[in-house]
């Protein structure tokens, strides 16, 4: 059985899919851009600031599910440039506890919704 998570405070969907889905007790959350839920607008001025607003959106997508960064399991970054992993990386890991930082990966690839630099999925578990 799974159940649709939802929150206002991230970025709505734009496209055939939810924000995340819980299946028991392990969270699948959508890949998460810097689209700021508040004004809609994207935050794209620096990598930093970008990943921040990625990172927030994270945090309430897990919230709404009543988790934290401390129950993300797994992550998956996609980059555009891989010149910007050191910004991403320091960014990301201010979110996680170095000595339970979940497992991920990080993969350059050619292009992102709306042309951002940088999107973030997670799984999370309860």
């Amino acid at each position: 059985m799974k159940k649709i998570i939802f929150t206002e405070k991230a970025p709505a969907p734009i496209g055939p899919y939810n924000q995340a889905v819980l299946s028991g007790n392990t969270l699948y959350a959508s890949g998460q851009i810097a689209i700021n839920p508040a004004s809609g607008e994207l935050v794209t001025a620096n990598i930093s600031d970008e990943t921040k607003q990625v990172m927030q959106n994270i945090q309430a997508v897990l919230e709404s599910a009543n988790m934290t960064f401390e129950n993300v399991v797994k992550t998956s970054i996609f980059i555009m440039d891989m010149n910007d992993f050191g910004a991403i990386n320091t960014v990301y890991g201010s979110y996680f506890n170095e000595k339970t930082a979940p497992a991920r990966e990080t993969v350059q690839v050619a292009c992102l919704p709306k042309n951002v630099n940088v999107e973030i999925s997670i799984i999370a578990v309860q």
